[in-house]
C-alpha cells in the first residue's frame, strides 16, 4: 500500500461553484517534495489540513473532521474506462491518491500511517456537490457518482501531524470494533437513509455533519 501522489489546488474563479467567494480549489495537481499535513481547526472556520491546498467554501469543506480527502488510483482507473478519458492523480479533487489501499472498505475510525510520522483517521465519505459536477463536466455527474458502486473516497482527520511525499508507504495501524465502512456510511447518507441508525455505532469517529444527520434521522424515525 502506497501514496502515489499528494495533490493540492489553488483558489481560482470558476462558474460552477456556489461558494460566496466564487472560487474553488478543486483542481488539484500532484506536488513534489514533502508536504506538511496537520489538523486545521474548527469546521466552518479552518480550511484543509494539507499545506498549500486551498479550501474555498468553509460551509461544506475543511475543518478537523475533513482535513484531507483520499481516493484510490484503482477507482480512478475504473472511472477512466467508464468515462473514456484519462484521469490524472487529483482529478477528483483528492489530496491523496493511493494504491493498494481499500479506501472505500475502510472502517469509520480506521487509522492509517503514511510515511514515518503522519497518522490519519477515517471519518466518512465524500458527498458530491455542484462544484464537483461542474469540474468533471459530465452530465448528471452528482447523481452518477453518488449511485456508483465505485465508492466515494475517504474523508480524514489528523491524529498525528507529519510530512508526506509521493512513494510513502501506507499501513493500517488501527481498526475499530464495528462494521461501518466508508461505502456503507455513504449509502446511508445518500441512497439508503434507513441504514442511518445502524451507522451510529461509529458515531464517535464520524465527521460531524454525517453524525448529526444519522442522529437526527434516528431520533425522528427510530432504529
Amino acid at each position: 500500500m502506497e501514496l502515489l501522489s499528494v495533490n493540492v489546488g489553488r483558489a481560482r474563479p470558476v462558474e460552477y461553484t456556489d461558494a460566496p467567494s466564487g472560487t474553488s480549489g478543486i483542481d488539484k495537481r500532484p506536488v513534489a517534495g514533502p508536504v506538511r499535513v496537520e489538523a486545521p481547526g474548527a469546521f466552518g472556520v479552518a480550511g484543509g489540513g494539507v499545506a498549500g491546498d486551498s479550501v474555498c467554501d468553509l460551509r461544506f469543506h475543511g475543518g478537523d473532521d475533513r482535513a484531507a480527502y483520499a481516493f484510490a488510483r484503482e477507482d480512478l482507473d475504473r472511472w477512466e474506462k467508464e468515462l473514456g478519458r484519462p484521469l490524472s492523480n487529483g482529478s477528483f479533487g483528492e489530496n491523496l491518491t493511493t494504491r493498494g489501499l481499500d479506501v472505500n472498505g475502510a472502517l469509520i475510525g480506521e487509522r492509517w500511517r503514511i510515511g514515518p510520522d503522519l497518522v490519519l483517521e477515517v471519518t466518512g465519505g465524500r458527498i458530491p456537490c455542484r462544484t464537483f459536477g461542474g469540474f468533471v463536466e459530465e452530465k448528471g455527474w452528482v447523481r452518477r457518482f453518488t449511485e456508483s458502486d465505485a465508492g466515494p473516497g475517504a474523508l480524514l482527520r489528523v491524529i498525528e501531524p507529519g510530512e508526506i511525499r509521493a512513494g510513502d508507504a501506507v499501513s493500517v495501524v488501527h481498526r475499530p470494533d464495528h462494521d461501518i465502512t466508508v461505502a456503507l456510511l455513504h449509502r446511508a447518507a445518500t441512497t439508503e437513509r434507513s441504514l442511518l441508525p445502524r451507522t451510529l455505532v461509529a458515531a464517535e469517529w464520524m465527521e460531524s455533519q454525517l453524525r448529526e444527520l444519522a442522529r437526527t434521522y434516528a431520533a425522528k424515525y427510530g432504529a
